[in-house]
């Protein structure tokens, strides 16, 4: 009896080599252990960039105008924002200032009416000819004496009066000082005010009138004889 030989075995060896992707199987793997890699293709060009060497001399040029004139925009707002900002800070210390001075006043006042008695004497001398001192080197300015020209931004009239003797609304009295710091009224002054007199005037101009006509009578007499 012929025997063939047993080939199954190697069917099954063969099969699953296949299955694994053995070597065995016939097929080629990379050994790599990479993804498979596409095929060098033509290089692409890439686009020029700005402050980059191969710029042409134009093209520098322009570049450092516009650079230039971004520069100079940024140092003008700097500058008007530094400005706005020692602006701000001026006037809340000249607020501050205000508020304060305000607020001592009374006690100016204090020094006056004591000084108005012959009060101001001793210590109390010393320390409101400080005080005094002091409040005027902060900028606060005493203003109001009899004789001074009225002027209503400046002066509030408690009473009024009439006189020949002035030609304008004058202050006569001074109830109280007025106060000033830089070109704000802290407190205007009270006084007591007189009027030119129209009476006055009146008369003053008849008399000047009287006097000419008998001034042209008495010239008159001669040229009649």
């Amino acid at each position: 009896m012929t025997q063939f030989p047993d080939t199954s075995s190697e069917e099954r060896v063969a099969e699953g080599a296949r299955e694994t992707g053995s070597p065995d199987a016939g097929e080629i793997t990379d050994t790599s252990g990479g993804e498979p890699t596409a095929s060098p293709g033509p290089q692409e060009t890439a686009a020029p960039v700005a402050g980059a060497p191969y710029e042409t001399p134009e093209e520098m040029a322009a570049r450092i105008l516009e650079l230039t004139a971004d520069l100079q925009r940024l140092q003008a707002e700097y500058v008007n924002y530094k400005r706005r900002v020692d602006r701000d800070r001026e006037l809340v210390l000249q607020n501050a200032k205000f508020s304060i001075l305000s607020g001592l006043l009374p006690l100016l006042d204090d020094v006056d009416r004591a000084r108005a008695h012959d009060e101001l004497t001793g210590g109390f001398k010393a320390v409101a000819e400080s005080l005094e001192r002091i409040v005027a080197g902060q900028g606060l300015v005493r203003f109001g004496a009899p004789g001074d020209p009225f002027d209503p931004r400046l002066h509030e009239a408690l009473m009024h009066s009439l006189s020949p003797e002035v030609a304008t609304t004058t202050c006569d009295k001074v109830v109280q000082a007025g106060y000033q710091f830089g070109d704000r009224v802290v407190r205007p002054a009270l006084v007591t005010v007189v009027d030119p007199d129209p009476g006055a005037q009146q008369d003053a101009d008849s008399t000047d009138s009287t006097d000419g006509d008998n001034t042209v009578t008495t010239e008159a007499d001669p040229t009649a004889e």
